[in-house]
């Protein structure tokens, strides 16, 4: 049974007049199958899971329906149909993912400023400041699910709470579609019977240790030792699981928070040797990494390359540049640049990605010593006419099938 597919869901169905649980955490439920499912309503409350049908891919995202039989994202696509062989497979769209994060996002920022995004479809809140206009946290979190469903069609879960950790928690234990608050007097009642892998930062090898010495809870760790704890996990790990057990979490929200990095990887159907066929996959996504920092207003400094190979062995390979890009063209050329400076004999690749990393706000072109100027009107028209049409309507002719490079140029027509 599948940790995610809400079976354990707990919510605060009733309006509650406390006001301590100023944190919210709002996380969108299934986002990227929720998305998908905007475009296809006939598939609403089937097994659905999104991502590429193929014995190499992995699950990007899978419906509650398709999670209750043991799906979960970062599955192998071939494991996910064995365990639900009746599940429809939607090819992901991410151009639409962005789209609906940043409608999201815009609506918690009409809520309070105090908005850190986590990642493209989760957030933290500090409602502190709008108690007095907006009412409880309960009101406030009711609202905000029912203002984000009826301006994008997509439900979201909410927990509430005086720290970021119980509040993180709390959406979680919502899910799906829930909003669960939890009173800063009610913390510590709320925690201790919660299992020790939800606390932050506790994995596999982490859960080994600590069941090792017996604890299986959040308020078993709260009452061990701390010197037991220490030689267990190590001091710095031990004092963090104690503190949180404890609900006591200093983070405050952090505005402002960059994206790192932007990338796109490919893993094949089948190995691959040739480099031509790299070069071109390369080229692919390149343009899609070039055409995203636009997207976000920004540039990356920094070209990166990961190669996966046959044995599963990876290497990453990076470049700084000598003045930042968005540019798919530029990032191309550094990318095989790498990739060529790489190349092992021939060594038949798995995977391949290109990322942009030390990312900073766009600056403004060179005007007359801009090299690249050719290629940013070229990229920009490309822009303009995918935010019309739809992304991928103009591409490079490096990635066109030889079929319809001729109809082009009009040789079989």
């Amino acid at each position: 049974m599948s940790k995610q597919d809400g079976s354990g869901r707990h919510v605060t169905a009733e309006p509650l007049a406390d006001t301590s649980a100023t944190i919210l955490h709002v996380d969108m439920d299934a986002f990227y199958a929720s998305v998908e499912l905007l475009e296809r309503p006939e598939l609403a409350g089937k097994p659905v899971i999104v991502g590429h049908r193929s014995s190499r891919s992995v699950v990007t995202a899978a419906t509650y329906e398709a999670r209750k039989y043991g799906v979960n994202s970062a599955m192998p696509m071939a494991v996910a149909l064995r365990r639900c062989p009746q599940a429809i497979v939607l090819e992901p769209h991410f151009e639409r993912y962005a789209h609906y994060s940043k409608r999201v996002m815009t609506l918690l920022g009409e809520i309070t400023p105090m908005v850190e995004p986590l990642s493209i479809d989760e957030a933290f809140l500090d409602i502190a400041g709008a108690l007095r206009l907006l009412g409880t946290p309960w009101q406030i979190g009711t609202r905000l699910r029912e203002r984000v469903f009826a301006q994008t069609g997509l439900h979201c879960s909410v927990g509430a709470a005086s720290t970021k950790f119980v509040a993180k928690l709390a959406s979680s234990r919502a899910k799906p579609d829930g909003l669960l608050v939890v009173p800063a007097t009610e913390t510590i009642a709320f925690l201790h019977p919660q299992p020790v892998t939800a606390l932050w930062g506790v994995g596999g090898k982490s859960e080994e240790q600590l069941t090792r010495l017996g604890l299986r809870t959040i308020g078993d760790v709260a009452e061990v030792p701390l010197d037991a704890l220490t030689r267990a996990v190590g001091p710095a790990t031990a004092t963090r699981l104690h503190e949180l057990a404890w609900g006591r979490d200093p983070r405050v929200i952090e505005l402002g928070r960059d994206e790192k990095s932007i990338g796109h990887e490919t893993t094949f159907e089948t190995d691959v040797t040739d480099a031509v066929t790299l070069h071109r996959e390369l080229l692919r996504l390149s343009d899609a990494v070039g055409a995203r920092l636009r997207r976000a207003g920004v540039q990356a400094r920094t070209v990166a390359l990961k190669l996966r190979f046959e044995d599963f062995t990876t290497i990453s390979r990076s470049r700084t540049l000598g003045e930042p890009t968005d540019l798919g063209k530029r990032i191309y050329q550094e990318a095989r640049s790498l990739y060529d400076a790489a190349a092992q004999n021939g060594r038949a690749v798995r995977l391949i990605g290109v990322r942009g990393e030390g990312l900073v706000g766009a600056v403004a072109s060179l005007g007359l010593w801009d090299d690249d100027e050719q290629w940013r009107e070229v990229e920009g028209t490309v822009d303009a006419i995918g935010s019309r049409f739809g992304a991928g309507v103009v591409r490079p002719a490096a990635l066109l099938g030889q079929a319809q490079r001729r109809r082009i140029s009009g040789g079989d027509d």
